[in-house]
């Protein structure tokens, strides 16, 4: 037995019980067929001539339903004459290389054989212009050469700054379609500047280029799209805002102030670009976003397989586990922290032998003096926040709260034969 092991085996696990949080649930019903209703009354077949080339922006980030509505996109453009193909845009995600991009898409069910249309992918830019301070603002090589450019994105909070366009369409304009090279301009001063400098770069890529019309997205806490809006290029930056207030409405959370302990089963760059939404955590990599519980110690216990190896916001937890450091690929996860200029993001944690310990020694070192009552919270990742486990401490608090839901009696959390949870 290890120095270690005698230090966690007798640290005392607590029985769980399943809670369901309440929250908002507005549902988009028949998206495809409202996707479509919403493009046609538009009328934004007129911006296009029969032939033309047009780059569908798609990013990294697994919104609910996407390959559903980039094959609707490309079929609408289709029917307006138009030869669609799939450009990636997400920055310097992908380890930054265009098959890890192509990649990504496929992950995220985005095929050329699902979506009907080619994915031409590329780390070559264009410069379009400058902004005001001077500033080069540039494009994705293939989308800058297409006739037209059209993205689709989910509109969010941040996880790492606050201002009137955060996580989404302008965003995507600045960052997604700037590739790494202007992802890495966009970040170079840091996220102090990134609310001035979203609007900056995004509208000098609205005026420069064929960027036709935006596709917005909104999710519900239960990770379903609940609204979409179709903005024509002059709408994008006028709209945003106000759909970026109505998502942060919208947004799921844990309905607990202070936690001893919290457990993710997995975080990924396909949940987060920091591999969990750090607004319900309440960890920041970052001095220009807050918010959230206080929570003692936080431990991830895997890497989504759609994240390839991207382990971008494991530095900012506690605890994790010799799984998430074996999955763990530097080539994927070091170019986010190089470009965006945060390296907290990418350090390693304690890194345990199994679920069984990383749990434990998230309890041994939460600073309480009575381990037996320690206020632990387990959710599957930050995408699934309807139904969570709480320790048996925390079921009095859960009985008070009328958004929260008791679904059964407490049992022991089940490991298997190596110490890792079922």
């Amino acid at each position: 037995m290890s120095a270690i092991d005698q230090l966690l085996d007798n640290i005392p696990i607590p029985r769980m019980v399943k809670v369901n949080q309440v929250f908002q649930r507005p549902v988009a019903d028949h998206l495809e067929q409202e996707l479509m209703a919403k493009l046609e009354g538009k009328n934004l077949g007129f911006l296009l001539k029969p032939g033309q080339s047009v780059a569908v922006a798609v990013g990294s980030r697994g919104i609910s339903k996407i390959p559903d509505m980039v094959k609707t996109v490309v079929q609408f453009l289709k029917t307006s004459g138009a030869n669609p193909f799939i450009v990636p845009a997400m920055g310097s995600h992908g380890g930054a290389t265009a098959e890890g991009q192509k990649d990504m898409l496929r992950g995220l069910g985005v095929t050329e054989e699902y979506v009907q249309a080619p994915i031409r992918a590329t780390m070559e830019t264009v410069q379009i212009g400058i902004t005001e301070k001077g500033l080069p603002v540039y494009v994705d090589k293939y989308a800058y050469e297409a006739d037209a450019i059209v993205i689709i994105n989910r509109i969010k909070p941040h996880v790492a700054f606050r201002g009137p366009y955060e996580s989404g369409l302008m965003k995507m304009i600045t960052i997604g379609l700037g590739k790494q090279k202007g992802a890495d301009i966009c970040h170079e001063l840091g996220f102090g500047c990134m609310a001035e400098n979203i609007p900056d770069f995004g509208l000098v890529t609205l005026q420069k280029t064929n960027l036709i019309f935006a596709v917005g997205v909104l999710e519900n806490a239960y990770h379903e799209i609940c609204q979409i809006d179709v903005l024509k290029n002059k709408e994008i930056a006028a709209s945003e805002p106000a759909l970026l207030e109505k998502a942060k409405s919208l947004s799921s959370k844990l309905y607990f102030d202070a936690l001893d302990v919290l457990i993710i089963d997995e975080i990924g760059k396909n949940i987060s670009g920091t591999g969990f939404d750090n607004n319900i955590v309440g960890r920041y990599h970052t001095p220009y976003a807050s918010g959230g519980p206080a929570i003692t110690r936080v431990a991830a216990l895997d890497i989504t397989n759609e994240s390839h190896g991207n382990a971008n916001g494991l530095g900012i937890l506690d605890l994790t586990t010799r799984r998430v450091f074996n999955k763990m690929s530097f080539e994927h996860t070091y170019p986010n922290a190089l470009t965006s200029t945060v390296p907290l993001s990418v350090k390693i944690p304690m890194v345990l032998k199994n679920d069984r310990q990383a749990i434990q020694a998230g309890i041994k070192t939460c600073n309480i003096s009575d381990l037996s009552k320690v206020r632990m919270v387990r959710v599957k990742n930050t995408l699934k926040m309807g139904t969570i486990e709480v320790s048996e401490s925390l079921l009095e608090e859960v009985k008070r709260n009328p958004n929260l839901e008791i679904l059964g009696s407490p049992y022991n959390l089940d490991f298997n034969d190596e110490g890792n949870l079922f």
